[in-house]
C-alpha cells in the first residue's frame, strides 16, 4: 500500500503556476488603481484586498511598496514597447508607445512628487531606464538605416524623447486636445532628430 502512494502521480503544476500569475497581475493592477486614486502612500493591505488576495500573498509577490512599484513600471515597459512595429514609420510607433504609455507617466510623475526614494529604489528604477534603452536598440537601429534620424541619435536620447512626449499626455485634456499636442510634438521633435 505504501508504495503505490509513492508510485503516484503529482499533481499538476500548471494550474497552480497560473493561479500564482493571475494572483500577481491582481496584485499590479489593483496597485496602479490605488495609487492613481489614493496615493502612493495606500496601505499595502488596501491594495491586496483591492486586489481579491490576502496579505500574504502580496509579500509573497513584493517584499515592499518599492518591489511592487518597480514590477509595476517593469510590466508597462514591457508592454509599450511592443508597439515597436517594424512596418511603421519611427514617428508612428513612437505616437503608439506614448499613448500606452501616458497612464504610466502619469502615475511616475505623482510617485516623483510624493516619495522620496532610496539609493537602492533610485538603482532599480535607473535598471528600468537601461532596460528601455536595449528595447528600443532595435527601433533607434532601423531609424539611422532608414535615414529617419541622425547617426548620432541614441536610444537614450529616444527614452528622453518618450519621456518629454509623455509630458503632453495630460489627465486633464480631452482627447482631441491631447492628440493635436501630440502631434504638435511628435513634428518637432521629428525635425529635430532628422539628418541634417
Amino acid at each position: 500500500m505504501a508504495e503505490a502512494a509513492v508510485m503516484a502521480p503529482a499533481p499538476a503544476a500548471g494550474p497552480r503556476r497560473r493561479d500564482a500569475v493571475l494572483r500577481r497581475e491582481a496584485l499590479l493592477n489593483a496597485a496602479i488603481e490605488c495609487f492613481e486614486t489614493r496615493g502612493y502612500s495606500v496601505s499595502l493591505e488596501e491594495i491586496a484586498d483591492h486586489a481579491g488576495v490576502g496579505r500574504g500573498t502580496l509579500y509573497r509577490n513584493f517584499k515592499d511598496r518599492a518591489a511592487l512599484t518597480l514590477a509595476i513600471f517593469a510590466r508597462e515597459i514591457e508592454k509599450i514597447v511592443e508597439d515597436d512595429d517594424e512596418t511603421l514609420p519611427l514617428e508612428a510607433v513612437l505616437r503608439a508607445m506614448v499613448l500606452r504609455g501616458a497612464r504610466i507617466t502619469a502615475l511616475f510623475n505623482r510617485m516623483a512628487v510624493e516619495v522620496q526614494l532610496t539609493q537602492e529604489q533610485l538603482a532599480g528604477f535607473k535598471a528600468l531606464g537601461t532596460r528601455v534603452q536595449e528595447l528600443m536598440t532595435p527601433m533607434v537601429r532601423r531609424a539611422h538605416a532608414g535615414g529617419q534620424i541622425r547617426k548620432d541619435i541614441t536610444p537614450a536620447d529616444m527614452l528622453i524623447a518618450l519621456r518629454m512626449l509623455g509630458g503632453l499626455c495630460k489627465p486633464i485634456r480631452e482627447h482631441e486636445e491631447l492628440e493635436a499636442h501630440l502631434d504638435a510634438g511628435l513634428a518637432l521633435l521629428m525635425r529635430g532628430m532628422a539628418p541634417r
